[in-house]
């Protein structure tokens, strides 16, 4: 070989062999490249190509009664899932899917043909329906472990209790206004696939491995239970369109029932009309009638201008105040102030309003909660209405001493109510009394809360003895008499307002409050009928259920009957009106 050649070859071995080195060079660099400085971006977009997550939420907490009966509890079960890309057959699955699960094919073939990774079939299936998908053996369908809120007493206190949404957050009642504590934490699930698109791993990365705290109510469910079906007899009776009956303990403010009909199964919440989900007895204004008579009579004495003797001419029937007529159900000529209770006289709580003054009765109206909200525990709490004295015209202090011209909540009406019962102290309602952990362990208590005296004891001692002759013979609340025991009640009569803002003829809610025994209150009860039918008399209407649910809930707490009687004190016979 000639030196020449030799060169030659030499020449081209090392334009080869830098050709060769620069491409290794190029290589090392872009690796170099990749790995350092794209390396979490590359690690991201793989993962989103063999990852699917999502997410599930541990157990929510358990709801008890104050006897520590379940009330809303969560149970494990299962949703089927599916990874789209590893159907084969969209179609022919979505058919044979749709009818074991019984949901629509056509939104199903769009789930299954999607190019998403991960897709819900059906969440919270039936355990039957899960047996039934297994048996299908379809490639791609996966089965994850879910909880489901289970409310095992179904109509009972829905309305306190709320539900809950099918990512299990609160969506009513304690439900909501509870949510932070009894939601369990969030897990998130990570399935792994292979390059087909198969699922060949699973795990499950736990944010926190904690289950929601734990609610024990006030509510008693038997007190709960009795008070609804009560209810429900008189609405039913009545043909009324709703009713409401509220039980509370007058010296802690402790909820013991809130009840409501017509009812609602907040395990199938969706079946119902929204219109039942409200716990009315919170949000729901009204005006009160003859009821707010015990508080104008509470604001006279307190500012002196009355006595329980004091006496007004009730005009036989009719007063005229301006271009306005008040008028009683029956014609009275003087009547004393304990009387005008008895005989629920609108004519006499109008002169009793005048003499008051507004300013002493709007102060004594809101020294007892009425136009501000209570702060009970419950979410969507109305504040009722009461005008500032300043505002009212000429007639309006006499029409707010009977009722009109302010709205309450039924829950304002039984605390004010309770605050007699409790010898002149109003104390805050409230429906939770504790909140434990998942091992029973008590995180938080909840108790009696001295709001403020509105009256003096005096006054609350006068106005429960003049309660007392609104159930004797010739008063207006005979029919709530207890056999052996002395009861304090009020009956309220009351038109309600139409959409042009014009009072409704025919068109009533029926109401009567009142607390037993006389001398040792331990139980507040409001019944509210709303548009009874053929009667609306409070005396008629719900003085009868005040009785059903007292007769019954004073046996269960086992107060006695001071003395076994053949026969009532008082004549419930009497044809008596308010």
């Amino acid at each position: 070989m000639t030196p020449v050649e030799k060169k030659q070859i030499r020449f081209r071995i090392i334009i080869i062999g830098s050709i060769f080195s620069l491409f290794f060079t190029i290589i090392g660099a872009k690796a170099v490249y990749l790995q350092i400085f794209c390396g979490p971006w590359l690690s991201q977009k793989a993962a989103n190509q063999y990852e699917a997550s999502f997410k599930s939420f541990e157990k929510r907490g358990t709801i008890y009664d104050t006897n520590l009966k379940v009330m809303a509890v969560s149970v494990d079960v299962t949703s089927i899932a599916a990874h789209p890309a590893q159907i084969k057959d969209a179609q022919a699955m979505a058919k044979s899917l749709a009818e074991t699960l019984k949901i629509d094919s056509k939104e199903l073939i769009n789930k299954l043909s999607s190019n998403k990774k991960f897709v819900w079939i059906k969440r919270r299936v039936t355990p039957k329906e899960a047996e039934a998908v297994r048996n299908l053996k379809i490639a791609g369908i996966d089965f994850i472990p879910e909880h489901n809120r289970f409310y095992p007493n179904k109509m009972l206190a829905a309305q306190i209790l709320g539900f809950t949404n099918i990512d299990d957050h609160g969506i009513e009642g304690i439900e909501f206004y509870y949510d932070a504590h009894l939601r369990g934490s969030t897990s998130k699930f990570t399935v792994l696939k292979d390059a087909l698109g198969r699922g060949f791993d699973a795990e499950k990365r736990r944010v926190s491995n904690y289950r929601g705290n734990n609610l024990i109510l006030t509510i008693d469910s038997t007190i709960q239970y009795i008070a609804e079906k009560a209810l429900e007899e008189a609405v039913t009776e009545f043909s009324a369109k709703s009713g409401m009956a509220i039980i509370m303990a007058p010296k802690t403010g402790a909820i013991l029932a809130l009840a409501h009909f017509p009812f609602f199964n907040p395990n199938a919440f969706n079946d119902f009309d929204k219109k039942l989900w409200r716990n009315r007895i919170i949000t729901d204004p009204f005006e009160p009638g003859s009821t707010m008579k015990i508080f104008s009579a509470a604001a006279a004495m307190e500012s002196g201008s009355s006595l329980p003797n004091s006496i007004f001419y009730c005009e036989n029937g009719a007063y005229k105040i301006g271009k306005e007529v008040v008028h009683d159900t029956r014609p009275y000529g003087w009547l004393s102030l304990q009387q005008i209770i008895k005989h629920s006289s609108n004519i006499g709580a109008v002169k009793v309003g005048e003499i008051t003054g507004p300013e002493s009765l709007y102060k004594t109206l809101r020294d007892f909660g009425f136009g501000a909200k209570t702060g009970i525990d419950c979410p969507g709490e109305t504040a009722g209405s009461l005008s500032p004295f300043k505002q009212w015209a000429k007639i309006d202090a006499g029409t707010i001493s009977f009722g009109q011209g302010i709205s309450v909540s039924a829950l304002q009406l039984i605390a004010a109510v309770s605050a007699i019962a409790n010898e002149g102290i109003l104390m805050k309602p409230y429906i939770v009394q504790a909140i434990t952990d998942q091992n029973g362990r008590l995180l938080k208590s909840f108790g009696p809360r001295n709001v403020r005296r509105v009256v003096s004891e005096k006054t609350a001692r006068t106005l429960s003895r003049i309660m007392q002759t609104v159930i004797t013979k010739g008063g207006t609340g005979v029919k709530a008499a207890l056999e052996g025991y002395s009861i304090c009640g009020k009956t309220g009569t009351a038109q309600k307002i139409d959409e042009k803002g014009e009072y409704s003829d025919g068109k009533y809610i029926s109401s009567f409050v009142g607390f037993a025994p006389a001398e040792k209150p331990e139980a507040v009860i409001l019944v509210v009928i709303d548009e009874p039918q053929e009667q609306h008399y409070g005396s008629i209407v719900a003085a009868p259920v005040f009785r059903k649910i007292g007769h019954k809930i004073l046996s269960y707490m086992n107060i006695p009957p001071k003395r076994k009687t053949n026969r009532l004190i008082v004549s419930l016979g009497s044809e008596a009106r308010g």
